[in-house]
């Protein structure tokens, strides 16, 4: 996982380039720029988190969080650490906590929440690792670690590990390796026998 610290325009631009490869509804460069909710709300993100290694400007920090939050819906905590070309689809309901970790390359669709489960001032919240897509309304709680090439179903529950390489689905989620289109099953009967597998 390596922190973007690239020059701001940089990064706007590979941010912009991974929206346009991951969202097929994304035909222009100029909408995804001005009405990407997601894309909006790491680019303040990634303000408020360079604040937030300033003890002095940790208030400021916050309140932009809060601002960020009220524009696109998106609640991403300023301490919480972000990879590079993240991508929120959609975005609406999206809540990321304070402990957080995201590799790089990771998605993430609506109403997903990477959360915490204890009151202390510790690791609470997800570590997710490289390339990891979490499907809409997904709930990854607790210091929990998420593999590398991982997929989390729709609307899964994850309160443990995931392994690099597996697909995660149900509540609680459990781990597996699907092997799809390999010819003994054949892909459609997989998906309605679990169709949080094609996220």
């Amino acid at each position: 996982m390596s922190e973007s610290h690239l020059p701001i325009r940089a990064t706007i631009r590979e941010d912009v380039r991974a929206a346009m490869d991951r969202d097929p509804a994304a035909t222009s460069r100029w909408v995804v720029l001005f009405t990407s909710a997601g894309l909006h709300a790491i680019w303040l993100h990634r303000i408020a988190h360079r604040w937030w290694q300033d003890p002095l400007r940790r208030w400021p920090a916050r309140v932009l969080a809060y601002l960020s939050r009220a524009v696109t819906g998106v609640e991403i905590h300023p301490a919480a650490h972000i990879g590079r070309r993240f991508f929120i689809d959609h975005g609406m309901g999206v809540v990321i906590g304070e402990t957080s970790v995201i590799g790089d390359d990771v998605m993430l669709y609506h109403g997903v929440t990477l959360g915490g489960t204890s009151g202390k001032r510790i690791k609470r919240h997800p570590t997710l690792g490289d390339n990891v897509m979490v499907g809409a309304g997904a709930k990854i709680l607790g210091d929990v670690h998420v593999g590398n090439n991982v997929r989390v179903g729709a609307n899964s529950v994850v309160v443990k590990d995931v392994p690099t390489g597996a697909v995660a689905t149900g509540v609680p989620a459990v781990a597996r390796y699907p092997q799809l289109g390999n010819g003994s099953v054949p892909v459609e009967e997989a998906m309605y026998a679990d169709p949080a597998l094609l996220i």
